[in-house]
């Protein structure tokens, strides 16, 4: 990941939390053929077009969905070694991502990425998309989310879903929404989010005019 120099009027630089699945990649076309090879490989049925509309939770949520308790953890773990093979490729860059991860850094901060994701599987997106954030911590979802976010003091946390949106709460950083994936502008102003954009394209100018003071 991306190594840079900070400053800032604090000892610690300012900071930014990012999602990772359909806040800044677009994940959906790599998952569906993972779970596809996934249902090839056991013989049973996933309906992977149904699971992709359903990103954010932990993989166990919807792996449960389609195999019995007792085989969900070899389910998972075989998914995350079929993963790198198969989900990786297709994946794509959300639009306006790259910059506002290069906007946070440009003004001295530290953009981190804080997913629900397998943390190797992750790290293998931003790679191989270019994306260069200063640090990525995997395995936290939701509420859980507030343990890295106050780890690293992240005062901004950017996300598309709901749990998002309580994990920035729990860390009381502020909670910028992009409804880009499951949830759309309703749920998520519902939820709470304190600054609803309609994606990441607006994100360096919402940041500009917010360390500004303006927004």
């Amino acid at each position: 990941m991306a190594s840079h120099e900070l400053t800032g009027p604090s000892t610690r630089p300012f900071t930014v939390g990012f999602d990772l699945d359909m806040t800044l990649i677009d994940s959906r076309p790599g998952i569906r053929a993972a779970y596809q090879e996934l249902s090839a490989e056991t013989g049973v049925w996933i309906d992977a077009d149904l699971a992709v509309t359903r990103l954010g939770p932990p993989l166990e949520e919807e792996v449960a969905q389609w195999f019995p308790a007792e085989r969900v953890q070899a389910m998972c773990e075989r998914y995350r070694e079929l993963y790198p093979t198969y989900a990786i490729e297709p994946t794509l860059v959300m639009p306006g991502a790259r910059a506002a991860v290069a906007a946070v850094q440009e003004q001295g901060g530290r953009a981190i990425v804080v997913t629900a994701k397998h943390e190797p599987n992750a790290k293998l997106h931003l790679t191989h998309l270019g994306i260069e954030p200063d640090a990525v911590i995997g395995w936290l979802w939701a509420e859980a989310k507030a343990e890295a976010l106050r780890e690293y003091g992240a005062s901004v946390y950017v996300g598309d879903h709901l749990g998002d949106i309580r994990g920035a709460r729990a860390a009381g950083a502020l909670s910028v929404a992009v409804p880009t994936g499951p949830c759309d502008a309703g749920e998520l102003r519902a939820e709470g989010a304190d600054v609803l954009l309609s994606d990441l394209t607006e994100f360096p100018g919402w940041l500009a005019r917010h360390r500004a003071g303006r927004g």
